[in-house]
This record gives structure tokens, C-alpha cells and sequence, in this order.
């Protein structure tokens, strides 16, 4: 049975910016950074990845409290609007378009704390996405943290709705059809676009974590101390929106 599809360039597109721009607001976008601060124990000068940083909302911002960060993306429509919004921000952030499961070799120990926010992980086999783990651990100093932003597996497979419009903007829709791959843990989801009077279909999937698996996974890479949080940073439950994962990565 081959892999199921996954569309990048469909879904991380222009459509993807103009429909998550209400749902990334500016509040929202400070909030998750005040949050990342918190739980990573963040501090001017240390040097931090963003993971997959998409548009920028939370390098840009971290940059900003002064933080030295680079971001990489696969994307370089995002990387370009990255850049304009650190500009207009007056900050200075290193945007690096790459593959996050082969980091840059100089990236060895380079950096204090890795940021993978708004479910920017999961996106491969689990042979890949075991391998982004790796990686992450390799850019890590000793002693260094991760941080992941992840939907809740038991609330979303107890919640599970198989059609479900995502975003409403000026009339223009997104909306949703999944099922969950119950074998592979993975939700298999076709997006349907329908903007400008124009209808596009968009395939991709998301695999899904309990806390366990992921931490079983990170103290497997190389990682320690693995903790886990719900979506304001509160005790992980099963009502949890979101699970927020933290890891140290083992001193040399």
C-alpha cells in the first residue's frame, strides 16, 4: 500500500495566508510567542530555530525580544512574506528555505531552543518524521529545548467530524474532508478550496501523537526531561485543544 497524497505546493499556498489570517491574528501570533517564551525559558541573545516558521509570526516576533533567530521553511512564499514583515518590524531574522529533515550541516549544536508551532510537524512517513527529530536534536546545544505545538489525538478521535468547514472569509470557504487512518494514526484529509468562484481540491494528512508515542519517539532521538502541556501551557487532559510537547536535549 503506497503512501497517501500529499499536495505542499497546493496547500501551502496563497489560499493557505488569506484564510488563516483571522484565524493567526496579531493577538493570537503574541500570545503563542509569550507562551514559546515561557515554556522554553527563553532569554535575549540565545539562539533560536523556528521550525517550518511559515510566515514568520513567531520568528519575527521572538526576534523582537531579542532572541537571534533563524527560521527555515519549504516554502518561499512565506519566507518572502516573512522577510517583509521583519522589515516593517525593524528586527533581523535569518529565513533559510530547506527540508527539516536534513538540516544544514553547520546547524550542528548552533542553536539554545528549536520552535515547531501550529502543527508544523507530522507531515511524512514516520520513518521521515522520526528523522526531523534527529535532526532537531542535532541543531540543539547540549542541554538545549524543543518545544511542539500539536493537535490532541483524544479530543480530535472523540470529537472526529468527517466535514467541516475550517474557515468563512468574504464568503469564500475552505472546507475540509477527512477520515482517520486508524493503522498509521494519520488523519487522511482532501481540502476544498472554493474562492473567487473557483473550486480547487487540495490532498494532504496529518499524523496524530498520544504523549506517550511522542515521547517515547524524542527520548529515542536523543532527548530528555519530556514534558507535556495543554494549549495555554495548563496540565495536558483529554479535553485539551492542543498538546504542547517540551523536550531538553541530553548534555554532551
Amino acid at each position: 500500500m503506497g503512501e497517501p497524497a500529499f499536495d505542499f505546493e497546493g496547500f501551502f499556498d496563497q489560499d493557505y495566508l488569506y484564510f488563516h489570517e483571522q484565524v493567526l491574528s496579531d493577538d493570537r501570533s503574541d500570545a503563542d510567542t509569550e507562551l514559546i517564551w515561557r515554556l522554553l525559558d527563553l532569554q535575549p541573545g540565545m539562539r533560536v530555530l523556528d521550525l517550518a516558521c511559515g510566515h514568520g509570526r513567531i520568528a519575527n516576533r521572538l526576534a523582537a525580544r531579542g532572541c537571534q533567530v533563524t527560521g527555515l521553511d519549504a516554502t518561499p512564499l512565506f519566507l518572502d512574506h516573512a522577510r517583509r514583515d521583519a522589515a516593517g518590524r525593524g528586527v533581523t531574522v535569518e529565513y533559510v528555505e530547506g527540508d527539516m529533515r536534513t538540516l544544514p550541516l553547520p546547524w550542528s549544536r548552533r542553536f539554545d531552543r528549536v520552535v515547531s508551532w501550529f502543527t508544523a510537524f507530522g507531515y511524512f512517513d514516520d520513518a521521515a518524521n522520526r528523522r526531523v527529530l534527529t535532526e532537531v536534536a542535532r541543531a540543539l546545544k547540549p542541554g538545549g529545548r524543543v518545544a511542539f505545538d500539536l493537535m490532541n489525538r483524544d479530543r480530535l478521535v472523540r470529537e472526529f467530524q468527517p466535514d467541516r468547514v475550517v474557515v468563512e472569509r468574504n464568503g469564500d470557504l475552505v472546507v475540509d474532508r477527512s477520515r482517520i487512518d486508524v493503522l498509521t494514526s494519520r488523519v487522511l484529509t482532501e481540502r476544498v478550496v472554493l474562492r473567487a468562484g473557483g473550486v480547487r481540491r487540495v490532498p494532504f494528512f496529518t499524523r496524530l501523537f498520544t504523549f506517550t508515542e511522542l515521547r517515547d519517539w524524542l527520548l529515542a532521538a536523543g532527548f530528555a526531561n519530556v514534558n507535556g502541556y495543554g494549549q495555554d501551557g495548563t496540565a495536558f487532559s483529554l479535553t485539551s485543544t492542543r498538546m504542547i510537547v517540551t523536550a531538553h536535549r541530553e548534555a554532551a
